[in-house]
C-alpha cells in the first residue's frame, strides 16, 4: 500500500468513524473472545477487519502490542495498533512512561532487524572504529543540515565506542540530483573519501555503476524513515534523528546489551 493511499484511508477513517457502526462480524467479536483466542485467529481477524476497510490494505507485520488488547501492525513503514477484536485503530505510537522511550515491541525491533540484515556490508559506508561497543545504521543523504552535522560528530563517536553505517535515504526521491549525487558517492572507488567530501559540500564528481541506493531507499521507507538522518541501533530501536555524541552514548547505554 502507498503512503499515499494509506493517508487517504486514515483520514477517511476519521471522518467516517463518528457515523459508522462497527460491522456486525466485527461487534460481535468481545473482550473475552479476544482475550481466550490464540495469536493466529487474533491475527486473521485484525487482517479481516482491515480488509473490510480496503482491500488493499496489506500489512507487512502483525504482532503483539507491548501492551494488552491490541496488535502491533506495520504498513507502507507506519506503525498502527489494532485491537484484538479488530474493532478499534489507532496510528499514534503510544509512550512507555515506565521506560522513558516509545512503546515497542519485542517483535517489532525483530521485523525491523530482519529488514536492516538484509544490507550486506558491503554495501554500506562504514565508520567503524577498532572494538566498536555499538554500532548504529544511519539512513543518510548528501545534503541535509543535520546529516552534515552527524558527520562532523564521527571522530567523536568512534572516539566513544560508536560506529555508523551508513545506509543511502535521499529525500528528494529517484531522479533528483539529490539521488543522483548518492549513486555517486556509492559508485566511487573510494566511498567514504567520496561521502567526506559530499559531507563537507564539495560538488560530487558524477559516476554511475549498479549502486544498493534504490534498494535502500526502498527500505527505508519500509522502516518508516521520512526524514533524515534516520538512526536505528542493533536492536531495531529507532533512534530518532541527530543526536548530539554524548546523548546518543547515552541512548544506547539506557538500551542494555542488546543495542550492541
Amino acid at each position: 500500500m502507498s503512503r499515499y493511499l494509506l493517508a487517504t484511508l486514515l483520514t477517511a477513517l476519521s471522518l467516517t468513524a463518528c457515523a459508522q457502526s462497527p460491522a456486525p462480524t466485527v461487534a460481535a467479536a468481545g473482550a473475552a473472545v479476544a482475550s481466550s483466542a490464540d495469536a493466529t485467529a487474533i491475527e486473521a481477524r485484525v487482517r479481516a477487519s482491515l480488509g473490510e476497510l480496503d482491500p488493499n490494505f496489506n500489512p507487512d507485520y502483525i504482532g503483539a502490542a507491548p501492551f494488552a488488547g491490541f496488535r502491533e501492525v506495520v504498513v507502507s513503514g507506519q506503525v498502527l495498533y489494532v485491537s484484538d477484536d479488530g474493532r478499534f485503530l489507532m496510528q499514534a505510537q503510544p509512550y512507555d512512561i515506565s521506560k522513558r522511550a516509545l512503546a515497542t515491541s519485542e517483535g517489532l525491533l525483530a521485523y525491523r532487524r530482519g529488514l536492516l540484515a538484509q544490507v550486506p556490508a558491503d554495501q554500506r559506508i562504514s565508520f567503524v572504529p577498532p572494538n566498536a561497543k555499538y554500532t548504529v545504521t544511519v539512513f543518510t543523504d548528501t545534503e541535509c543540515g543535520y546529516c552534515r552535522k552527524l558527520h562532523q560528530d564521527i571522530a567523536e563517536l568512534n572516539r566513544n565506542g560508536i560506529g555508523v553505517e551508513y545506509l543511502a535515504f535521499p529525500r528528494m526521491g529517484p531522479g533528483s540530483q539529490d539521488f543522483k549525487d548518492m549513486v555517486s558517492v556509492w559508485c566511487a572507488d573510494d566511498r567514504k573519501t567520496a561521502m567526506n567530501n559530499a559531507k563537507a559540500g564539495q560538488p560530487v564528481p558524477a559516476n554511475s555503476c549498479t549502486s544498493p541506493v534504490a534498494m535502500h531507499y526502498e527500505l527505508g521507507q519500509k522502516l518508516g524513515v521520512n526524514g533524515t538522518p534516520a538512526i536505528f541501533a542493533a536492536d531495531g530501536s529507532q533512534l530518532g534523528g541527530y543526536l548530539p555524541p554524548a546523548q546518543l552514548k547515552a541512548t544506547l547505554e539506557g538500551l542494555g546489551q542488546a543495542a550492541r
